[in-house]
């Protein structure tokens, strides 16, 4: 016998997909690319010459080098520490592992502001190693390298966290017939690891880079604000909107998106690339 309600029933589950993808395109527009019309449209509301000219402005153009300054110097070592600790926690048995893991997860715990402030009290001219410092003339506080480092500990786990999670659902039996074959460490890495991790990489990276680039929190603490010194796009995005140049701010916070950009349009690419090698 025929069930009068499998019509109606197949109905709903055909319109389910279709409702689904409504809603999601609806919060997408709300959410995400209404805020970004919103930064493009301020930029521009005084016309394109007055968008160049704030793009151009001295202290814009320094917070632009220094927080992509800051990127390139901070991201290849959180990859290079990801990579190292996410190897040895996945791969090997040793005392201290859990302890190594908690330390890994520790800058997603504490807040960024936190985080400044504890770097102000390590290396500040009052802290704790600040005197022994301020004795042989080295300046760390309220200075670039403080942004490096403040922003390196912020970040440090994206990359890490990425590769443990697929690293340990890999599990080890690849490595270990490497191994057995008389792979060496390096080789085992390269030619096993390497091929199976490098989206996840790729992906951490990304991620990493993104909030090395927006980080503001920590950075505002320990930099010191100085114009044109220690700024990075972020802090000159507040500073411009505190003196009441709100189209100033907007074009620098534009400039930000538009690196963000940059950053996914290069993943983008060397995802297509391989597809390409594979296909």
């Amino acid at each position: 016998m025929t069930d009068p309600m499998a019509p109606l029933a197949a109905t709903r589950a055909n319109r389910t997909p279709a409702i689904l993808i409504a809603v999601g395109a609806v919060l997408t527009a709300l959410f995400i690319a209404a805020p970004l019309l919103v930064i493009f449209d301020q930029a521009l509301s005084k016309g394109i010459d007055v968008y160049r000219a704030n793009i151009l402005h001295p202290e814009t153009l320094h917070a632009i080098w220094l927080t992509t300054l800051t990127a390139l110097v901070v991201l290849p070592i959180n990859i290079a520490f990801g990579v190292t600790a996410a190897w040895a926690i996945t791969k090997f048995e040793f005392r201290g592992k859990r302890l190594l893991l908690t330390a890994i997860d520790l800058p997603f715990s504490i807040s960024p502001i936190v985080a400044g402030v504890s770097y102000l009290l390590l290396y500040g001219g009052l802290g704790l190693w600040g005197p022994w410092l301020m004795d042989r003339d080295i300046r760390i506080m309220f200075s670039v390298p403080a942004i490096f480092l403040v922003t390196m500990f912020v970040t440090s786990p994206f990359v890490a966290r990425e590769l443990i999670t697929l690293m340990q659902a890999q599990g080890r039996e690849r490595e270990e017939v490497a191994a057995t074959l008389g792979a060496s460490g390096w080789q085992m890495f390269r030619r096993v690891t390497l091929p199976n991790i490098k989206w996840a990489l790729l992906y951490g990276a990304v991620l990493c880079n993104a909030r090395v680039m927006g980080e503001f929190g920590a950075v505002s603490v320990v930099s010191g604000n100085l114009r044109g010194q220690t700024n990075t796009l972020p802090l000159q995005v507040q500073l411009l909107y505190h003196d009441y140049n709100a189209t100033g701010a907007f074009a620098a916070a534009s400039v930000l998106t538009l690196l963000a950009f940059v950053t996914l349009i290069l993943k983008a690419i060397l995802e297509r690339k391989a597809f390409d090698r594979r296909s």
